[in-house]
């Protein structure tokens, strides 16, 4: 009995560590449809987002299966098995370390408090992810895959890749798994939500496509209005979005990134997806804090007022 309960303990875990395996290198084919430089550097890294996420559920424990799935989506790219190796390593270790400074930070999965959408920014992203931006580069430097004066712009690239990974697709994937099936939603709640996607996308298209002016700043009214109507999951969905289309210009050099040295539009880029991301999470943050707060005081009313009229009876 207790042999049969320890095998099925470890189908499960050796079942989950292949499903992570398989969403990482899934999405890093994805990711490597805007690589910028040797064909593996990318503006937008979604495995990152994946990993971090995966730690956060499911425990650091998943992280055999980052490991493989790192190993797999770089070994056909990668320029030697040496660098490949290290790649692999500084994608499994970044997100790992990632964990562990959220987990220090006290974070919480319901992204419902301000200091948990900071941290993840913060801790999560930019700290974290400086890992395997090094280690990455480096390795593709000293294999000779890149010319050690190329160093800071494929470094700057990697890093916005990896960071925007965390920054828009873990919150996403945390809001996502919260998501269940709406009641009560009337036709006017699904028309003004309707109206907010479809106004998102078009003036994020509008404005990574117009040339000789940057109006990136268009797109923040919109996160706005996510973040007061709609809480975590509009703001993570309208993050998702922005920062992807703003990716994609970046990519084909369109727009604000028309130009500009990749170095340049990689400072650019991730300043205004972490203007993005910060503004969308910061608001859901302060939304959800302030509702919770309100719907608390309010049952603390109405049990107040069923306590009085129990008194007077």
């Amino acid at each position: 009995m207790v042999d049969s309960a320890r095998l099925r303990r470890q189908t499960a875990q050796l079942l989950t560590v292949l499903a992570v395996a398989v969403c990482y290198y899934a999405t890093a084919r994805l990711g490597l449809l805007q690589q910028l430089v040797r064909g593996q550097v990318t503006p937008l890294w979604p495995p990152t987002g994946i990993a971090v996420a995966a730690l956060l559920v499911l425990g650091v424990r998943s992280w055999p299966g980052i490991a493989l799935g790192a190993l797999a989506a770089n070994i056909t790219i990668g320029p030697s098995v040496l660098p490949v190796l290290v790649i692999a390593a500084g994608n499994t270790v970044a997100p790992v370390c990632s964990y562990l400074l959220l987990r220090r930070a006290e974070f919480r999965k319901e992204l419902d408090r301000l200091r948990d959408a900071l941290a993840l920014v913060f801790l999560g992203a930019l700290a974290g992810m400086l890992i395997s931006a090094t280690a990455g580069t480096g390795a593709l430097v000293l294999s000779g895959a890149v010319r050690s004066a190329d160093f800071w712009p494929t470094w700057s690239v990697w890093w916005t890749g990896d960071a925007m990974g965390v920054m828009v697709v873990t919150p996403f994937l945390l809001v996502l798994r919260r998501i269940r099936r709406p009641y009560g939603i009337g036709p006017a709640r699904w028309a003004e939500a309707a109206a907010l996607a479809v106004c998102t996308v078009a003036v994020t298209v509008l404005v990574t496509d117009a040339a000789g002016a940057s109006l990136l700043f268009l797109v923040f009214p919109f996160l706005i209005w996510a973040a007061f109507r709609f809480e975590r999951a509009g703001a993570a969905c309208c993050a998702l979005g922005v920062s992807t289309l703003a990716i994609l210009a970046a990519g084909r050099m369109a727009g604000p990134f028309d130009h500009h040295v990749l170095l340049t539009n990689m400072i650019t880029l991730q300043a205004f997806n972490g203007t993005t991301a910060l503004t969308s999470l910061l608001l859901a943050a302060v939304v959800t804090e302030r509702n919770s707060t309100y719907r608390e005081i309010k049952r603390l009313c109405v049990q107040l007022a069923e306590k009085v009229t129990q008194q007077d009876t």
